[in-house]
């Protein structure tokens, strides 16, 4: 049950939110919306309230809310339907006299459509889903940070990885790291520096163990990592061990402060990953819709703020590359915008049909890129799986 609920919680949660921010956009700006749609394919509910249907459909790996728009045809083939060239409701299908397109006969007035808004106001409505994105992760981390206070890593083992250099040398989780080359050890951040720093070095550990005193001998093994700051490949020290995370107390105003700066850095982090990417750095690392399920529920697995700061993650992840300039997402319908309105007219309905379906080949492949590096990295467990299926048919 864990492993279908997790998933559907973090994606659901964080698509509502990002299509609620157009929708809600829309709405204050006087756009109509007909449809408001948690997933694609077929509708497993609808319900229209006022002059909107409201939709949970079969594939919960997006949504969209569909706007009165003139270039809609553009757009039909993603979405399924256009609104403004869709033929009127029938008795059979709940016509409403009083509706306009289409769920009645009354046209879309003017001032309503998506192109009649001046060039801000739709940079609003499309920038309207990111900034929720960013909003949710904000709420989530001033919420733990107010529950639980500021979490800072202390150099206490939580967790040693078996076959590296931490549990080789006999670190155990429990084990206080005090000292390092015989010198004191002030923070968790001093002793990751010098540990990367020391790739292929013998390095002394002094430990603390139930109160008796231990000097270890540990060799980092060197390691390829991504700087976060500057996206390039390092080689850096690592000894398979976690730290402990404690927790301190702090005010409202600090809590509110520090959510924030949790919400600009790790956007921060995401663009510099996403640049690594540009230049071939770490594609083999992408993870897709299986790699962020299994996520999901080890995150479900260790509770609800674990949970919690995976939406968080994920949502930050969602409103970055949602600012990308790719045809059909948000970034690549704003630079379509502005290019539209520098040109002075809107580009062609098949001119925007070949963009759009030239976004959505970039997504594909992306898609088939993270689709293919899940399923290598659960290979092992896949055959395993294939064996059991076909020893039993055997």
């Amino acid at each position: 049950m864990l492993s279908w609920l997790a998933p559907i919680i973090v994606f659901g949660l964080v698509v509502f939110v990002h299509e609620l921010g157009h929708f809600l956009a829309a709405k204050l700006t006087g756009v109509y919306a007909p449809r408001f749609s948690i997933g694609f394919g077929p509708a497993l509910l609808k319900k229209r309230w006022g002059e909107t249907e409201y939709v949970l459909a079969a594939l919960p790996l997006g949504g969209y809310v569909r706007m009165a728009s003139r270039e809609d045809e553009a757009t039909a083939f993603l979405e399924g339907g256009s609104e403004n060239s869709a033929t009127v409701a029938t008795q059979k299908d709940d016509f409403d006299p009083n509706a306009m397109i289409p769920f009645g006969p009354k046209p879309i007035p003017e001032s309503r459509w998506f192109e009649s808004k001046p060039l801000v106001v739709r940079l609003v409505i499309m920038l309207a889903g990111v900034t929720m994105n960013a909003l949710l992760a904000y709420v989530i981390y001033a919420g733990l940070l107010l529950h639980s206070g500021m979490p800072t890593l202390v150099p206490v083992a939580a967790a040693v990885t078996a076959g590296k250099p931490a549990a080789a040398a006999g670190i155990q989780p429990g084990d206080s790291i005090v000292s390092l080359n015989g010198r004191p050890l002030p923070s968790w951040e001093t002793l990751l520096d010098s540990i990367g720093a020391s790739a292929g070095r013998p390095i002394d550990v002094g430990v603390m163990r139930k109160g008796q005193p231990l000097h270890l001998t540990v060799t980092p093994a060197p390691e390829a990592v991504i700087d976060p700051n500057t996206g390039q490949k390092q080689t850096l020290g690592r000894i398979g061990l976690m730290a402990t995370e404690a927790f301190t107390p702090i005010s409202a105003g600090k809590a509110l402060g520090a959510a924030w700066g949790l919400t600009i850095d790790n956007g921060s982090k995401i663009f510099s990953a996403l640049g690594a990417l540009v230049r071939g750095v770490g594609v083999k690392d992408l993870g897709g819709p299986i790699a962020i399920a299994q996520v999901s529920v080890q995150a479900a697995r260790n509770g609800i703020e674990t949970l919690l700061l995976l939406v968080a993650l994920i949502s930050i992840n969602v409103a970055v590359f949602n600012l990308l300039p790719i045809p059909i997402l948000d970034g690549g319908q704003i630079v379509l915008n502005v290019a539209e309105t520098i040109k002075g007219s809107a580009f062609s309905t098949q001119t925007r049909e070949r963009i759009l379906k030239g976004g959505l080949l970039i997504i594909g492949l992306l898609f088939v890129t993270v689709m293919f590096n899940d399923i290598s990295r659960n290979m092992q467990n896949i055959v395993k799986l294939l064996g059991r299926l076909f020893g039993r048919s055997g």
